[in-house]
């Protein structure tokens, strides 16, 4: 979707909030990833104006992700800082022949309860995980120990006073968030995102509340270009990197596509669009050193949620990144973190869909089940893996329908027996049909009914015509059969 002026107050708007959302993430991600901070900025504004201007999806915001940390931490231990840019460029290449070949649209094929368990579990980890940043925690690595840990960080959050203070931030920003919506529509008409924090930036100002704000500097000399020598260094080790940096970032980029489009009624994301923007960003971000970019589910759905109707407004977030990152650092300083936790909190709490669990258990409790597994997968593993587990269950469920098979025996009222089976027949499924068939009085007329089939393998399509030859040498008047199975002459009949 192209830039509208009739939108340029919302897009202004929602790319403010998203703005201060990035800012924090790109900052924590770089530390996290071992990484000077500065890079991590670098890709969230490679994000905004190089990605953000090209057409793929027009409301999925691009930056560092949360799910390439490890695989960044790693390649930055083993083949050295200096050849993280190399690989994150190679990485964006192969992803941009892979949007030219088109192969983005396979994407399209996600179930939709993997998408929505998807932002189940993106939601719980974001929910677990800012809360350790709102009671000044680290927050542990695992899924499995934040969960765990949340007991303690509670605790500390109640009765230590530097814990205390910025817990009390968080909360107020959520506060603020969650009745914003209840005030007079003139003053809604500012994001509730956005005055929560600058309620928060000014209550901390003013009361001198012992909290951690936004601090980062000399992003221009953090950037670094690839040389000769880094291109010598390209063997095995480093190749291998590339393709798993390819296959994860195109993952997470494209499942958040499939998850974005649930939460917005514009245009649905190209899907080779989309890859092709996301390969041209890395290109970019390996040409200044700096980190590998994925689509940021977090960001994306903030965008959505603060009201952005065309890319404008994540290429506009990306501009403030730049600014205000460069020439006003020092406005950065009022900003608390423990606010922007709160509105990372709030946001994943949104993604947690648990009127749609409890409506989807009560009428396909398979499609419940796939959901809360991919969820639960996330938060114990990551978002890769749990997506992965999560399509195998999937496609696990799938295969399950297909083989289902019913039986269903009555009796006519002139004698005779009618069987009909329902479903698809496969040679898994024979044993149960021909232990059917041979319970059935052979003094009697059977009508096989198989219009209910949707599919006769040929194992069980022979079985059947063997059936029916032996049934009818037993003396019974006739076997009639309807459906894609036919023996004898036309009818049917035996």
């Amino acid at each position: 979707m192209a830039f509208s002026l009739p939108y340029l107050r919302q897009d202004f708007a929602a790319s403010l909030v998203v703005f201060l959302v990035a800012l924090p993430l790109c900052i924590g991600i770089a530390v996290a990833s071992g990484v000077p901070a500065e890079l991590g900025l670098v890709t969230g504004i490679v994000g905004g104006l190089v990605t953000g201007l090209m057409r793929g999806s027009s409301i999925q915001v691009s930056g560092p992700a949360a799910g390439l940390t490890v695989l960044v931490l790693e390649t930055v231990r083993t083949l050295g800082l200096a050849a993280l840019g190399l690989v994150v460029l190679l990485a964006g290449l192969l992803q941009v022949v892979m949007g030219l070949l088109r192969w983005g649209r396979w994407f399209r094929a996600i179930s939709l309860s993997v998408v929505e368990g998807m932002l189940a579990g993106i939601g719980l980890v974001i929910v677990a995980g800012q809360f350790y940043s709102a009671v000044g925690l680290e927050t542990p690595a695992s899924g499995p120990a934040r969960l765990t840990g949340l007991p303690g960080a509670v605790g500390r959050a109640l009765t230590v006073t530097d814990a205390l203070v910025p817990f009390a931030v968080a909360a107020g920003t959520i506060l603020v968030m969650v009745g914003w919506r209840h005030l007079p529509r003139g003053v809604r008409a500012a994001p509730g995102a956005l005055a929560a924090v600058f309620l928060a930036a000014l209550a901390t100002a003013l009361l001198d509340l012992p909290v951690a704000t936004v601090r980062v500097s000399g992003v221009l000399d953090a950037v670094r270009l690839p040389n000769a020598d880094d291109l010598a260094g390209v063997d095995l080790a480093l190749l291998g990197t590339v393709l798993a940096f390819v296959l994860i970032a195109s993952a997470e980029s494209l499942f958040s596509a499939a998850a974005v489009d649930r939460l917005h009624d514009g245009p649905p994301t190209d899907y080779d669009r989309e890859l092709l923007a996301q390969g041209v960003g890395n290109s970019v971000c390996g040409l200044l050193g700096a980190l590998p970019m994925t689509a940021v589910i977090v960001r994306s759905s903030t965008n959505v949620q603060a009201g952005a109707k065309t890319k404008a407004s994540r290429v506009l977030h990306g501009v403030w990144l730049l600014l205000f990152a460069v020439l006003l650092p020092g406005v950065l300083e009022h900003v608390p973190l423990a606010a922007l936790a709160g509105i990372l909190v709030h946001a994943g709490w949104k993604l947690i869909p648990f009127k749609g669990v409890v409506s989807l258990w009560r009428s396909h409790r398979g499609e419940a089940l796939v959901l809360v597994v991919t969820a639960v997968a996330i938060v114990t593993s990551n978002m890769f893996e749990g997506v992965l587990i999560g399509l195998a269950v999937s496609v696990a469920k799938a295969a399950w329908d297909a083989s289902h098979l019913r039986v269903d025996r009555t009796e006519d009222g002139d004698g005779a027996v009618r069987v009909g089976l329902s479903g698809t027949v496969t040679f898994l499924r024979l044993p149960k049909i021909l232990d059917t068939l041979e319970a059935l009085p052979r003094d009697r007329p059977v009508v096989l009914d198989l219009s209910g089939l949707h599919h006769v393998d040929h194992a069980c399509r022979s079985a059947l015509e063997s059936w029916a030859d032996r049934h009818r040498t037993t003396g019974a008047a006739f076997v009639h059969l309807h459906g894609p199975v036919t023996t004898g002459p036309p009818g049917g009949q035996r």
